[in-house]
């Protein structure tokens, strides 16, 4: 069955630049939005002056990160492969291969989970934690990770393939729901409902309970869609083409692994702090999310714009990828020069890959 989809004015005939704003916004928004819940822990879990809290929450973001680089493995692999066969007008290839990707998602989700929970000791104490710390950390990695794990990442890879299905406000409202629903969450459980001495596990609590809502809505949202569009909640493994599953890898692997490589930067660092002590692995922790924020904007762009390039290089129209390119470039993050450096060098890296 061919599906409909009503979003292809957006790739081929709306303005670039309107066609861009329309893509990179919202996906900004929920970017500082997932940062924003990202700070809200550590600002709750700081409101109890107790520094061992903070730095094991910091330890556990560092698995959660991980698990994030399996979001983009089939997010962005299966995304960019699903707008391509949409620009080559392979409508029934896309599908299965939407499908493909968030039954894959979740079961490697759930294998992730399970590793986590049998070696979750050693994989703390490589992290760093101290005596002090690792009952707080398993605390917050049973809940954000064992047991919220496979809502976490589905749910990514399923906002990233409804954003490269045209559907950029729809996938941003996603997570910004799950963002707001955390802050929300966060001191009904660490202050409300839980005892004194439970805040981290509070706060884990209200980080899983968010990514299962997020996880619902976007189910929902690909049942609401599945008549204009590839998208559809997916019932079976679906059987692809053998080029199909290479393509999903060819990009999903090194999208992973620049996650990966930041995340593991993290840990060394985390590591170090943790050699002068549980308060100074608390403080770089804060200062670690800091520094995300201008590069969650420049990822926000970045995000926005690959739908609209990867549709038209499939398409043929290499006159309007290259168009958004240019709109990209000027659309600038911030002041900042290093900002713009971020961004001019993942465009001109991908523009490299594009054209080889």
């Amino acid at each position: 069955m061919t599906a409909v989809n009503k979003k292809t004015a957006l790739f081929e005939t709306v303005a670039v630049p309107r066609a861009l704003f329309t893509m990179a916004v919202p996906t900004i928004v929920s970017q500082l939005i997932t940062l924003i819940y990202n700070m809200a822990d550590t600002w709750f879990i700081g409101r109890t002056n107790n520094p061992y809290m903070v730095a094991a929450s910091s330890l556990v973001l560092t698995v959660f990160l991980m698990a994030g680089a399996l979001s983009n493995l089939f997010g962005v692999g299966g995304g960019s492969l699903m707008v391509r066969l949409l620009g080559r007008k392979e409508e029934g290839e896309a599908k299965r291969v939407a499908a493909w990707t968030v039954v894959m998602a979740a079961a490697c989700a759930l294998g992730f989970s399970l590793l986590c929970l049998l070696f979750m000791n050693p994989l703390l104490r490589l992290l760093g934690a101290s005596d002090n710390t690792i009952g707080y950390a398993r605390q917050y990695l049973i809940f954000v990770v064992v047991i919220g794990g496979v809502a976490n990442v589905t749910s990514g890879v399923m906002s990233f393939l409804l954003r490269n299905a045209g559907y950029a406000k729809e996938a941003a409202l996603g997570l910004g729901m799950g963002g707001v629903l955390n802050i929300a969450l966060d001191p009904l459980f660490m202050f409300v409902l839980l005892p004194d001495g439970s805040q981290v596990m509070g706060a884990g609590i209200a980080t899983m309970l968010s990514n299962v809502a997020s996880l619902c809505y976007f189910l929902w949202m690909f049942h609401h869609v599945r008549r204009d569009s590839v998208l559809d909640i997916p019932r079976r493994i679906e059987h692809l083409r053998p080029e199909s599953r290479k393509n999903i890898f060819s990009i999903g692997v090194p999208a992973a692994l620049s996650l990966f490589l930041f995340d593991l930067t993290n840990i060394v660092i985390n590591r170090l702090s943790a050699s002068h002590g549980d308060i100074e692995l608390a403080g770089i922790a804060i200062v670690q999310k800091v520094e995300r924020l201008p590069l969650n904007i420049g990822i926000g762009i970045c995000l926005g714009m690959i739908p609209l390039i990867g549709y038209n290089y499939a398409s043929g129209n290499r006159g309007r990828m290259r168009a958004f390119f240019t709109a990209a470039r000027v659309a600038r993050p911030g002041r900042g020069g290093g900002q713009r450096a971020a961004l001019l060098s993942v465009c001109r890296s991908a523009d490299r890959r594009l054209h080889r």
